[in-house]
Formats: structure tokens, C-alpha cells, sequence
């Protein structure tokens, strides 16, 4: 098993800034891809980012793209996602999720993650 704790969420004002990070333990952390969801009110869960089990990979929902960065330091069992010029769009609460890094394919897929953390929430005013 790994657990997951997001962290770093909170209210923010328009073009501001924060930084989530993604806390594991359990498992060799470095065995998962790690992907960033959120869910806004009344909406469904959606990818905002993933990241391959060491790192070389990354991928951005549209939306983000230029404006969200992630990474990961597999010795500190964390991943992070750097979100910059933030919208009122952007609110919803924020969950990592972790797969195993042998799964292929799209990282957009709920059903593929295991193991799920419970979220942070993000608000951005205007």
C-alpha cells in the first residue's frame, strides 16, 4: 500500500500563487507515477498533471500548460505541482493519485489509480 497527503492548499487571490505537495509512504514510492486530479463543485474529477516514476515524463491538461509545474524527489518519497497565475478557474479541491509505473497509457484515467490521497483545497478569488 501507499498513502498519500496533499498539503500546501488554501485561499489565494487571482495571478497569485501556490505549491501542493504530495507526501507518500509505504511503498517504494519511486515504483509509481504520480498524478495530480481535481474537483470542482458539482463536476466531475479531472486530470490537471502526471508524472513517470523517475521523473523524465510530464504531462498537463491544456488548461495548465505554461502556468503549472510538476515534479518529484523520489528520495524525499514527494511530488509537487507549482501553480502560477492562478484563475478563479482553477478552484477545486486538488488529490494525488499514484499508479503503478508498469500501467501504460494515458495518465487521465481515475480508474487506473490505486491509491488516492483526500485532497487539498484550492481557492481562487477574483
Amino acid at each position: 500500500q501507499v498513502q498519500l497527503e496533499e498539503s500546501g492548499g488554501g485561499l489565494v487571490q487571482a495571478g497569485g500563487s501556490l505549491r501542493l505537495s504530495c507526501a507518500a509512504s509505504g511503498r517504494t514510492f519511486s515504483n509509481y507515477d504520480i498524478t495530480w486530479f481535481r474537483q470542482a463543485p458539482g463536476k466531475e474529477r479531472d486530470f490537471v498533471s502526471g508524472i513517470s516514476w523517475r521523473g523524465s515524463r510530464t504531462y498537463y491538461t491544456d488548461s495548465v500548460k505554461g502556468r503549472f509545474t510538476i515534479s518529484r524527489v523520489n528520495a524525499n518519497n514527494t511530488v509537487y505541482l507549482q501553480m502560477d497565475s492562478l484563475q478563479p478557474e482553477d478552484t477545486a479541491v486538488y488529490y494525488c493519485a499514484a499508479r503503478p509505473a508498469w500501467k501504460s497509457g494515458s495518465y487521465q484515467l481515475t480508474a487506473d489509480y490505486e491509491h488516492w490521497g483526500p485532497g487539498t483545497q484550492v481557492t481562487v478569488s477574483s
